[in-house]
């Protein structure tokens, strides 16, 4: 299906951040490790109080960018990226990188990916109509998953080629160009009217968790989406502990096992319209959300040796598989029952209470890990894991709840826009 000129730049502008992003990806931990010779401690900190204080910060900007021309706003944070970013490398020619620096730069990238987020949600509802969303959403689940596939072995080559700035550097101007991107689409977007007083108030700030909570079909699909991811996450680094501690797999086996199932995610973002067009929005929800959680258990039933790596590629290649399927059907449908004057706001408070949940969780589960072992701690998130799909029994049937007028989008203006 085309999308048109203005969704072609848009889509290039999301692939060649995406691909910035996985090039670069866990980079300030590698930063703090490679570069400042930092110890488990601190790494701890780094990866959990830069998105942290990020999220907090950006619950203002939520508001902020409700009631602001959206493709300004993403140029801007594509922009407050690429110039935070670049002071890393900056500092460490110049010998005076510190710990301080990469921990205030990841809070701004937090911060400004959150902000950017919420604006690029709303700003494709005004581009596309709605029988186009769920396109749009698979192709960049797919280019999603395509760079994951590429970036971090690239990106692995590219730290031991030329040290341990290079992927970073990569980053900051894979945001310049995706703020060239956004540029290139055009303008055209209408300016929002704002209702009452032109001031941020105190309301503004909730309205975004206030919609979700008191709608009966964001209500389950939030809950569900925020404790599943988190549940998933907080195995992550157990499961690293795992197998480049007591198993002993090597870095480039660890990268393997995660790379090659990535491909799941091309195969899912390429079936979730087709099975949507014949089941509908909520029964693949559903079965998704369920087939998705049956995997991670058996992550904590890992062994050494060639058996134990196929097996981790074959479990990630489920959970990537359902997840790539999950998430363009979700974030569809997500914007459909979404008002147009509170996108913003809702993808604010969804980005927010997601990472803040994460962020906790992984605390705790580091905490478990250390009292029990990684096996245990990743045994209970996959347990835990296998009720999420429960929070989505109580969602309404389809014909309970319609979209109100407001979430309409506008119809598109010539030629027809895409993302």
């Amino acid at each position: 299906m085309r999308l048109g000129r203005r969704f072609g730049w848009l889509w290039a502008a999301y692939a060649v951040s995406a691909l910035g992003t996985y090039l670069a990806f866990d980079a300030f931990s590698v930063i703090a490790v490679i570069a400042l010779h930092a110890g488990p401690a601190e790494v701890a900190l780094l990866a959990a109080t830069g998105p942290a204080v990020g999220a907090v910060l950006a619950v203002p900007l939520g508001p902020w960018v409700e009631f602001r021309r959206k493709r300004p706003v993403m140029i801007a944070m594509d922009l407050a990226r690429f110039a935070a970013l670049l002071t890393l490398p900056v500092a460490y020619a110049l010998g005076g990188l510190g710990l301080g620096q990469v921990l205030a730069v990841s809070v701004i990238v937090a911060a400004a990916d959150i902000t950017f987020n919420a604006a690029s949600g709303a700003f494709l509802k005004t581009l596309l109509p709605a029988g186009r969303l769920l396109t749009a959403n698979a192709r960049f689940e797919s280019t999603n998953w395509t760079a994951l596939v590429l970036g971090p072995p690239l990106g692995g080559a590219a730290i031991g080629l030329f040290g341990p700035l290079t992927t970073v550097m990569a980053n900051a101007v894979s945001f310049l160009l995706s703020a060239l991107g956004l540029r290139a689409v055009g303008d055209g977007e209408p300016h929002p009217a704002r209702t009452g007083a032109a001031r941020l108030r105190a309301a503004d700030l909730v309205e975004g968790w206030r919609h979700i909570l008191t709608s009966a079909t964001l209500r389950p699909l939030f809950f569900n989406n925020l404790a599943a991811n988190a549940l998933t996450m907080v195995a992550a680094p157990q499961l690293a502990v795992l197998m480049l501690g007591p198993l002993g797999f090597t870095p480039w086996q660890y990268g393997l096992a995660f790379a090659v199932p990535c491909l799941g995610g091309l195969l899912g973002a390429r079936l979730a319209r087709p099975l949507v067009a014949r089941y509908g929005q909520q029964p693949v929800l559903r079965a998704v959300s369920t087939l998705r959680v049956v995997w991670p258990l058996g992550l904590a039933f890992v062994r050494p040796g060639p058996p134990g790596l196929l097996l981790v590629m074959i479990l990630e290649f489920g959970v990537i598989t359902c997840s790539a399927v999950y998430s363009p059907v979700y974030a569809t449908r997500r914007l459909e029952r979404t008002p147009d004057d509170r996108v913003a706001r809702t993808l604010s408070a969804w980005s927010i209470s997601g990472k803040a949940t994460t962020a906790a969780l992984t605390a705790l589960w580091g905490l478990l890990a250390s009292l029990t072992g990684p096996r245990t701690a990743i045994a209970v998130a996959g347990i835990l894991l296998l009720f999420t799909p429960l929070l989505l029994l109580r969602e309404p049937r389809e014909a309970t709840e319609r979209p109100s007028p407001a979430s309409v989008p506008p119809s598109p203006v010539a030629p027809p826009p895409t993302r």
